[in-house]
């Protein structure tokens, strides 16, 4: 760990809990890599009291912020400037301060289309599936790198108009939603490229589920499951048998974080160091 004095840069994540938290442990191993003056920590904050954080942040100077549940959108409302496409989404999960002007934009569409394109699966100008909410990546991917279409199956049809409407106003790509059923997953499913779930079906404690009957997978198919916990969800175990190029959600969470790294240092991140404490810990 680097000398702390009055010259050291505060980075921290803030949620309730927080105490699971990957983030600071991966974050100082990366400023310790690079021998950076920077220090990463973890705040607990109660819901209605992130206006007061914020405020914490600004006065004492800290240099950015990861944010995660439930504080993304309470957040976004307390910056000083959001970028379009977290605006698009909704909720922002970093901040990067400025000397006093607190900036804030989402990482975790970035992340994805990063482990996309790492796993040469770039979404520009392909078909495109996505299971559940997963507002970041339909709008980073629409807007970053459009593919020709996106038909996204939602869980939640209360938020499903709004999202699509969302998607096709702040993107460049033809989008559709509809309700998931058996049959639009089955008939969606015949001529896509990649299929993002984003959904928490599959996730710890109940690693045995998945929204996707195994029939409907074809080697054509790339598969991303933004689920990190278990690493092989059964969607994923799923598609590999069924000959699919898969993509893990760990690849996810570590895209994002690259992306916060990166906008709080201006320095490439370095990812082999970053990736061996998630694993690690995973």
């Amino acid at each position: 760990m680097p000398r702390i004095d009055a010259k050291t840069k505060v980075c921290a994540v803030i949620g309730h809990p927080i105490g699971h938290s990957l983030s600071p442990e991966m974050h100082n191993a990366a400023f310790e890599a690079l021998e950076l003056p920077y220090v990463y920590v973890a705040h607990d904050v109660e819901p209605g009291q992130v206006q007061a954080a914020l405020e914490g942040i600004r006065a004492l100077g800290y240099r950015g912020l990861s944010v995660t549940i439930p504080h993304k959108v309470e957040a976004m409302h307390a910056v000083d400037e959001v970028d379009e496409t977290a605006l698009g989404i909704g909720c922002i999960n970093t901040v990067v301060n400025e000397s006093g002007r607190l900036f804030g934009t989402n990482s975790d569409g970035l992340g994805a289309l990063g482990a996309l394109r790492d796993a040469e699966a770039d979404p520009e100008g392909r078909r495109v599936v996505i299971l559940g909410s997963g507002g970041a990546i339909a709008i980073t991917l629409a807007r970053e790198a459009p593919p020709e279409h996106i038909t996204i199956l939602g869980i939640e049809l209360d938020q499903l108009e709004r999202l699509v409407a969302d998607v096709r106003q702040r993107g460049r790509s033809d989008v559709k939603g509809e309700e998931l059923t058996d049959e639009s997953l089955r008939r969606v499913l015949a001529d896509a490229d990649l299929l993002l779930h984003c959904s928490p079906v599959g996730m710890h404690p109940n690693e045995g589920r998945s929204l996707v009957p195994p029939e409907l997978l074809r080697p054509q198919l790339v598969v991303f499951d933004a689920v990190y916990n278990p690493r092989r969800t059964k969607l994923l175990e799923d598609a590999a048998v069924a000959g699919c190029r898969t993509v893990e959600g760990i690849e996810m969470f570590l895209g994002q974080a690259y992306v916060q790294f990166e906008l709080w240092t201006g320095l490439k991140a370095p990812r082999d160091v970053m990736r061996r404490v998630v694993e690690a810990r995973l």
